[in-house]
């Protein structure tokens, strides 16, 4: 990529943000319409997880294809095809018919979304080569986050209550169309000297893990645990992970280098991303059922009740990305696990939702601790590895956090599913079978808490530059035995 002036560079940084934006606001708004969408579509819990997961699913299982793709055959043209597919998918969600539908062109939707945030990231790595310089880029990058959540619940109320929940898809249209001019005109194409070969047998194994995996959690409360089928779906899970444990380091240029694993910090922001986005999808799909279900709030005031969190993850997420630059990942890593993980006992122990200050509180302890994880995580994703491959580096921190929102919703969606099932009224039956979905989200609080602590030391920051020279030299390696 060419050096670009100062001014061309916070262009490029504001054309990539705007993807995240129309990602973001798809995520927060279509929570806000989900018992909308329950009504209309006469669906059950299980439905409604399916629209979250059927976009996380295929995006988790893409996104390192689209990054190694990227890397080579060009980040801009693939980013610009992402776009295209992406809006094409909003407009065919907009008109679904049935749930079926729906979900499949949610489907459509996450094959364009995985085209762009881990491309886009790439963009900003390799546009912004000064380390302080992309630790304030990833802080703007991840205050659009904010930016998404704060907008996306009132946006998506006044337009479920007013026009109907088809037109949550069509803001992504005018955004779409014009994030793709402005990459025509201002990104400058970019590729990787070295890029990896396809591996489309490690694709199949890491679609089957993910996808069997998934369907397991979410049908599993209406089929049974040990049902034939879902024993099935469990078989196929551990066959695809032992499959690309043994398969992947055999490989000279796998999809998954698991070389990146030697990196202490990389390691720890691939747990934490997990953890950190499993509880984000878990606390947004209880919330929205519970504020407009139990409380009986229509979409626009479900989305006021939830703008404390969003104002304050987008207050503090560009603060993060300064402190970072600053003082490293652990400060940052620190906070988040302990507001997460109070945020979550809030609800757990104290019953937070049984008070409008508890709720509030709890909701600001978690747009906190939000706030501040997603700029460290993506800082360490793509600070430890050589710039060759900040493509497949972005692409797995951004699945880590895809798995994490898909697994959240899958087991947190089951185990509130599970404690609705055969209970009598569902407005009093709620509060209980959500208490062990709000101690799981604590928990998820405390692995963010004792990685980050665990793996953002001096010794790891260490271990990640040596892991990072390390794979440096094997790369040019591979590459001059390719060649």
């Amino acid at each position: 990529m060419p050096d670009l002036s100062p001014r061309r560079r916070i262009l490029v940084l504001a054309i990539c943000c705007m993807s995240l934006l129309i990602v973001g606001l798809d995520n927060t708004i279509l929570n806000v319409a989900l018992p909308t969408m329950q009504r209309d579509l006469h669906t059950t819990v299980s439905g409604m997880q399916w629209t979250i997961d059927a976009y996380t699913l295929v995006l988790a299982s893409l996104l390192m294809l689209a990054g190694s793709t990227a890397d080579r055959i060009g980040r801009r043209r693939v980013f610009m095809a992402g776009l295209i597919v992406f809006t094409l998918g909003s407009l065919l969600c907009s008109l679904a018919p049935n749930l079926s539908s729906l979900v499949a062109f949610r489907t459509i939707q996450a094959v364009g979304g995985s085209m762009l945030n881990p491309v886009a990231m790439s963009i900003i790595t390799n546009t912004f080569t000064d380390p302080r310089e992309r630790a304030r880029a990833i802080g703007v990058w991840s205050g659009v986050v904010g930016i998404s959540m704060a907008a996306g619940p009132i946006v998506g109320g006044l337009l479920v209550d007013s026009v109907g929940w088809r037109s949550i898809f069509w803001i992504n249209l005018p955004v779409g169309l014009a994030a793709l001019l402005l990459t025509w005109r201002y990104v400058p194409e970019s590729r990787a000297p070295k890029p990896r070969r396809p591996d489309p047998v490690g694709q199949l194994l890491v679609v089957a893990l993910l996808g069997s995996l998934t369907y397991a959690i979410i049908e599993a409360p209406s089929a049974g645990w040990t049902s034939a089928r879902i024993l099935f779906f469990c078989a196929v899970a551990l066959a695809a992970l032992t499959g690309l444990l043994v398969y992947e380091p055999r490989r000279r240029e796998p999809l998954i280098d698991l070389r990146f694993f030697r990196s202490v910090p990389f390691s720890g922001a691939t747990v934490i991303a997990v953890s950190a986005f499993a509880a984000l999808g878990g606390f947004l799909f209880v919330n929205t059922l519970y504020l407009q279900n139990v409380r009986g709030l229509d979409a626009l005031h479900a989305g006021l009740y939830m703008v404390p969190m969003a104002a304050v993850t987008l207050v503090v997420a560009p603060l993060s990305g300064r402190l970072v630059a600053s003082r490293g990942p652990r400060p940052s890593l620190l906070i988040a696990g302990v507001t997460m993980a109070a945020s979550g006992l809030v609800f757990a122990a104290f019953r937070g939702e049984s008070s409008t200050p508890l709720l509030f509180t709890g909701y600001v302890l978690f747009g906190l601790g939000f706030g501040m994880v997603n700029s460290p995580i993506t800082n360490t994703a793509v600070s430890g590895m050589p710039r060759a491959q900040a493509g497949v580096a972005a692409a797995v921190a951004s699945t880590s956090r895809q798995t994490g929102q898909t697994l959240g919703v899958a087991v947190i969606g089951a185990v509130l599913a599970g404690g609705l099932s055969g209970a009598g009224g569902y407005a009093a039956a709620f509060p209980d079978a959500a208490r062990p979905a709000w101690w799981i989200i604590t928990g998820c609080g405390l692995a963010v808490l004792v990685m980050g602590a665990a793996t953002s030391g001096r010794r790891a920051r260490e271990s990640a530059r040596r892991t990072a020279e390390r794979l440096e030299t094997e790369t040019e390696v591979v590459g001059a035995g390719v060649s």
